[in-house]
């Protein structure tokens, strides 16, 4: 296989699932022998990007106003220069900014990848995700999603699971000192059976149902809420703090607020839970805790589902059934069954992303 030139378009190089596997897969290329390009409006990871032997271009992509469109001109420009083999986008905006920049081309053109990173619905703004050569759907329930909404067949969609980085996410045994100055930080989650509910503070990552929990089980149980909240869910926040208050378990719950070393709670965790009210389309804080060797609780829909049948079926409970839910989280606590060993790496993302690029040119 001959190098090839990949242009991989997102918002922004910001913190995220999305923009960690762009960077990695951007470094994957390299190392392999191919060009890799990221257009994007930059961020923390462009300084990566760049250090690895790949080639950041700044393209304010990001700004979801209709003058964004207006950039389509440009960007052509830059496809002319860099003359791709392969453009894979990887969010609506920029998708449909390459699309108008993608019909300028007049003969041979480059294949068209898009990666379906969410359950996105049916007006055009998520139509254009589908308007490609091949699309990646990060799950079967993605797979499915897409199938059911949108004119691709079978043989245009490639699952190809997201994972998480495993030298990152590990069973390592988790240091002493992050110990004892957790136990110091949150003095009420000693000597407890710990029960985390990780993600952004948000209305449907299921924190209700969590907190509804913890107030049926006895004090030998403490729960962490761990998450960054953003400026417009604050008032969800107070909110969850009142629920808390009123239900008289303050002592029970620790927010945490967001926390970058999450693998570390993981550890420190009994059992991780995703009790999401709307399917995940994948479910990446279930895989970080499995790979950290933690057991998960999760309602039996979307992306966590998939991941729980595949390594730890004990923590499968029937949607919104609050009863099972509590009766599981006993059993789970007390039994000694763990999760199978991850199979959702990023490596084996990173591999069969490249594959399929490989594969789409033999099409030509």
């Amino acid at each position: 296989m001959s190098s090839l030139k990949v242009v991989q378009l997102l918002p922004e190089l910001n913190t995220g699932g999305v923009e960690r596997g762009a960077t990695d897969l951007s470094t994957e290329l390299v190392k392999r022998g191919h060009s890799s390009y990221l257009i994007s409006n930059g961020g923390i990871f462009e300084e990566e990007v760049t250090r690895n032997g790949g080639i950041h271009i700044k393209l304010p992509i990001h700004k979801k106003s209709i003058s964004t469109l207006f950039l389509a001109n440009k960007l052509f420009e830059i496809y002319q220069q860099i003359n791709p083999d392969i453009i894979h986008v990887r969010s609506r905006l920029p998708a449909l900014v390459n699309l108008l920049a993608y019909k300028k081309f007049k003969d041979k053109k480059p294949k068209l990848i898009s990666t379906f990173h969410g359950l996105y619905s049916k007006p055009f703004y998520s139509q254009v995700m589908s308007k490609v050569d091949h699309t990646i759907a990060i799950s079967n329930t993605v797979k499915e999603y897409i199938k059911s909404n949108y004119a691709l067949t079978d043989a245009q969609i490639n699952l190809i699971p997201r994972g998480c980085d495993q030298e990152k996410f590990n069973n390592e045994p988790i240091d002493d000192i992050y110990k004892y100055n957790f136990f110091k930080n949150y003095p009420n989650t000693r000597n407890k059976t710990l029960l985390a509910l990780p993600g952004r503070i948000t209305r449907w990552k299921g924190a209700e149902a969590f907190i509804n929990l913890i107030e049926e089980l006895d004090n030998s149980y403490h729960g962490l809420i761990v998450g960054p909240v953003a400026k417009n869910k604050k008032k969800y926040l107070a909110d969850l703090k009142e629920l808390v208050d009123r239900k008289n378990i303050s002592n029970k719950i620790t927010f945490t607020g967001g926390i970058t070393d999450i693998q570390n709670v993981y550890k420190i965790s009994d059992i991780v839970f995703n009790l999401s009210i709307k399917p995940e389309p994948f479910g990446r804080t279930t895989i970080e805790a499995i790979s950290c060797g933690t057991k998960v609780i999760g309602w039996d829909h979307g992306g966590t589902k998939e991941i729980l049948e595949n390594l730890f079926p004990d923590g499968l409970v029937e949607l919104f059934n609050k009863n099972l839910l509590i009766k599981t989280t006993i059993n789970v606590a007390k039994n000694k069954n763990l999760p199978k060993k991850n199979i959702y790496t990023s490596d084996q993302m990173i591999n069969k992303t490249i594959n399929l690029y490989e594969s789409v040119i033999q099409e030509f």
